[in-house]
């Protein structure tokens, strides 16, 4: 009797703790450093939500091995909707790429809300002999083995996108891995390199100061931050590859709590100076069921996986 008295009790109290919520301060933890895409776009959306919840929504960065050290501490943490998660891009192809992770991507988490969608860019210097990524190609199918790309490092978003590139055009281009950073693009910049396959809100600023040709998008139709820009697919059937942004918890979350902080999202990516900004950096407000951003994360770490293992790339 006593046992069903406490089950009681507890079911009681249950809906009491989803409606009060919250009740005090929420975390939003970013694993990256200040003044970074990731952590620009979390404090936007953590004043913002902070607004609705009618508690503060306190960004805190916790840096380390890409976003590993912060997912791991928000997948261990109370599941009470006062640790929450920016998941990045790095988040699916850390899990495509990595022998073991400190925590399960898909099980440790309770999925909130895509918060912005964004592209990859396939871009060039101004002064390129490229105009196009026809051109491109065909210049790497003449000259096999002698153009390189550079990525942010094994592994990464941009790593993976340029060997699934190399994969379907059916081209030979070499990777050269760098430690982060913008040594990628200045890498292209100084001409040591010719192409670039980058974040259109990393190299939107770029483009907009006419220093880089954007020659594709890589997503299925053309980017309005760059509707004259052809999309990669227009040259290589089938070819698609974007990044996220999105907000997820511990898993194990209450539904309610889940739902009240998948409403504010909503309400937060529908306000017209948010669409704005985040087309400012090439990016889309994206809101979505937390039922979508569990399927979006899964099928990305399904799809980079199969490009890992096409591609025999050494697994850290």
């Amino acid at each position: 009797m006593r046992a069903v008295a406490l089950l009681l009790g507890l079911l009681a109290c249950a809906p009491a703790t989803a409606q009060d919520y919250p009740s005090k301060p929420v975390r939003l933890v970013v694993g990256f450093p200040p003044g970074g895409n990731v952590d620009v776009v979390g404090r936007i959306v953590a004043q913002k939500l902070g607004e609705g919840l009618g508690q503060q929504v306190l960004p805190e960065n916790r840096t380390g091995a890409g976003s590993i050290i912060a997912n791991d501490y928000v997948a261990k943490s109370a599941a009470d909707g006062y640790t929450l998660l920016i998941v990045s891009g790095a988040f699916v192809t850390q899990a495509a790429t990595m022998k073991k992770l400190p925590y399960d991507p898909l099980r440790d988490f309770s999925w909130v809300s895509v918060i912005v969608t964004y592209p990859l860019v396939f871009s060039v210097r101004t002064d390129s002999r490229f105009r196009s990524l026809d051109e491109f190609i065909a210049f790497v199918k003449s000259n096999p083995g002698k153009i390189n790309y550079p990525s942010p490092g094994m592994g990464t978003l941009y790593h993976l996108a340029g060997e699934m590139f190399v994969s379907m055009a059916g081209i030979d281009m070499q990777h050269v891995p760098f430690r982060g950073g913008s040594e990628p693009l200045t890498g292209v910049l100084s001409g040591r390199m010719e192409l670039l396959i980058d974040a259109l809100t990393n190299s939107y600023p770029q483009i907009q100061a006419g220093k880089f040709r954007p020659l594709a998008v890589s997503s299925p139709a053309r980017s309005a931050s760059l509707p004259n820009v052809p999309t990669v697919g227009d040259s290589v059937p089938g070819y698609e590859a974007s990044s996220f942004l999105g907000l997820a918890g511990p898993a194990g979350m209450s539904p309610a709590v889940v739902e009240r902080l998948n409403r504010e999202v909503r309400r937060v990516l529908a306000l017209p100076d948010i669409g704005q900004r985040f087309a400012e950096w090439g990016g889309a407000p994206s809101a979505s069921s937390p039922e979508d951003m569990q399927r979006l994360v899964a099928a990305e770490i399904g799809k980079w996986k199969k490009v890992v293992e096409s591609r025999k790339l050494e697994l850290q």
